[in-house]
Parts: C-alpha cells; sequence; structure tokens
C-alpha cells in the first residue's frame, strides 16, 4: 500500500505482496513446521511424518474457517508461554550468575577474536546473526506494517516506537535468554544438536526432562500461532493482488502443503528457503524505505515537537504534510 501510494509505483507493490505471500505462507510456515516436529521429536519421540500430517489438516481447517477463534486462544496462550520461559530464563541466569561474565566474555571473543577474524568468522558470525535476527524480529522486511496498520492511534509514531520497541525486546532479550541457557548449560555445540533441539538439550541438562517438554509444548504454540499469523499476512496481500476466491482458495491449499513439506524437510532446506525469501523482501522494501523516510523523519519531529510543547498524547493532521495530505487516507 505505502509503495503503491506513497513512491507512485503499483507494481512494487505488487511485487512485494507476492514477495511476502512467498515468503510468510511458504517459506516461514515450512520453518515453523519443521520447529515444531523437531521439538516433539526430541521430547515425545513422535513421527515427523504423522505430526506433520496432524499439523496440516489443523492448518487448512482453521484457515478455511476458524481462524478467529484460534486467534482468541492464542492471545491468551502465548503471552503466558512467553513470560513463562522469559522466567525461566532469568531463573536460570541468576543460578549461574557467577558464571556470567565468562559467558559474555565467550561470545565476544567467539565473535570478534584474531582467530575468527583471520579465519573468516567474524563475517560469519555477523552474517548468521543478521539472518536469525532478521527471522525473529522482521525489522526492515517490511512484513510489520501488515500488523501495525491495523492499530487505531492519534499519531503514527506511537505505533512506530512501539513496533521498535518490539524488535529490541524480541533480539535484545528473549533471544539473549536463549543464548545464555545454551551456554551456561554445558550444552554440546559440535553440531550433534541443532536448532531448538539444542535448547531442548540445554533446558534438560539445567532442570531435568521437564525442560524438553515444556520447550516443545510452548513451542507448539509459538509456532501453531505463528504459521496462523503468516497465513493471515499472505491472505491479506493475495486480496490487494486480486479478489478471485479461487486464487485465495488456491493459496490456502499451497499454504497448507508447505507445512508438510516443513515437516518433512531438513532442517538446512527450510532455513535455505526462508533466508532467501526473506532477502528478496528485504531488498525490496528496503529501496522503499529510502525514498519514504524523509516523511518518517517529519512525523518523528511533529511528535517531538508536540511532546515539547507538553502534549502528553499528540495528534497527527494530514493538514502539517500539504505535500501528501491527499493520499493520506487514514487520518
Amino acid at each position: 500500500y505505502y509503495m503503491k501510494k506513497g513512491l507512485k509505483q503499483p507494481w512494487m507493490g505488487m511485487l512485494f505482496a507476492v514477495l511476502i505471500s512467498v515468503t510468510f505462507g511458504f517459506a516461514f510456515n515450512s520453518v515453523q513446521s519443521n520447529t515444531i516436529c523437531a521439538a516433539a521429536e526430541h521430547a515425545f519421540g513422535f513421527n515427523h511424518a504423522i505430526l506433520g500430517g496432524v499439523l496440516t489438516i489443523l492448518t487448512l481447517v482453521i484457515i478455511f474457517g476458524g481462524i478467529r477463534r484460534i486467534a482468541r486462544v492464542s492471545s491468551v496462550i502465548v503471552p503466558v508461554m512467553a513470560l513463562g520461559y522469559i522466567g525461566l530464563a532469568l531463573v536460570i541466569v541468576v543460578l549461574n550468575i557467577r558464571h556470567l561474565p565468562d559467558v559474555i566474555a565467550l561470545i565476544v571473543s567467539h565473535a570478534f577474536g584474531w582467530e575468527q577474524a583471520l579465519a573468516g568468522g567474524v563475517g560469519m558470525a555477523l552474517m548468521q546473526g543478521i539472518k536469525r535476527g532478521l527471522f525473529s524480529n522482521e525489522a526492515g522486511m517490511g512484513s510489520a506494517p501488515n500488523a501495525a496498520a491495523t492499530a487505531h492511534v492519534s499519531h503514527p509514531v506511537k505505533q512506530g516506537l512501539i513496533q521498535t520497541l518490539a524488535v529490541f525486546t524480541d533480539t535484545l532479550l528473549i533471544c539473549t535468554c536463549t543464548a545464555f541457557i545454551i551456554l551456561f548449560s554445558g550444552a554440546p555445540l559440535d553440531g550433534s544438536a541443532n536448532g531448538v533441539q539444542l535448547t531442548q538439550q540445554a533446558l534438560t541438562n539445567e532442570i531435568g526432562a521437564s525442560g524438553s517438554i515444556f520447550v516443545a509444548v510452548a513451542l507448539f504454540f509459538f509456532a501453531f500461532s505463528s504459521i496462523l499469523g503468516n497465513y493471515y499476512y499472505g491472505e491479506a496481500n493475495i486480496r490487494f493482488i486480486t479478489q478471485r476466491k479461487w486464487v485465495l482458495h488456491a493459496y490456502r491449499i499451497l499454504v497448507g502443503g508447505m507445512v508438510l513439506f516443513g515437516s518433512l524437510a531438513t532442517l538446512d532446506m527450510v532455513w535455505s528457503l526462508a533466508d532467501v525469501a526473506m532477502a528478496l523482501m528485504a531488498i525490496c522494501n528496503l529501496v522503499a524505505i529510502l525514498f519514504l523516510g524523509k516523511y518518517a523523519i517529519r512525523l518523528l519531529n511533529d511528535y517531538r515537537t508536540q511532546k515539547k510543547a507538553g502534549i502528553q498524547s499528540p495528534v497527527f493532521k494530514k493538514e502539517t504534510m500539504p505535500d501528501i495530505e491527499k493520499d493520506l487516507e487514514c487520518w
């Protein structure tokens, strides 16, 4: 929408709508189903094919009819699970607080040490961090506006600040908690366990078998609600592209197929697909940001001016930006 209206480039908006539909509906959902199956296999010994089939059926049933009911349930369960995970991570950090300086030193030395620099390890560490960070917080990809644009706020900067807080919380809080859990636990980093199974092994070392079960259960709610959210992003953009119902139905079936594919594919395969799709999305969106960033700066200045004037809740009026006033349909 902002590419079509802001840049006056409808083709770019259409291209981005296709990219986000493919990235979230297909690539990201295959990662989520792969993660659910890997966690369930480690905790309960479930077969990937059987669980993948169940996930596929659940996904298709919900996206063809009952997504709002699941959304209400997820809105209660997911925050509880998230707080539980953060609380568990903080307990582990407190119990191992004497090792915290050593763990931080280990992270810094392995990321920026001379040995790693000479071996090209710094570049690899940064690249891996950027890819996984991008998947985790989606900053700069252009996906967050699909959710943020539904918020009702008096000034767009308010929602912008909320979005930046989300990036901080996700990356610097939750991801760091996971890193500390793994490094405190002494879980093997030799590649024998990857992805979510490494976190499960770490929690098992710290608190016993219940740790692996907790991660599997929590991840089911996190990842399955993400599958539904990813589908919603895709559906919204499919509707932007076309109003033909058969296209949407075909998209739903393909989403279900990718959930099944992800449950059967290897970890490297699904992440490779996600990395390529994310990169294409980010490139397209960053080009738009480059040209539209000046409006964001003007909005931020307007917000700060009102705050300095003592206005507790700044209000945006489109008349303050007369050059684009006619294009601001929501204000």
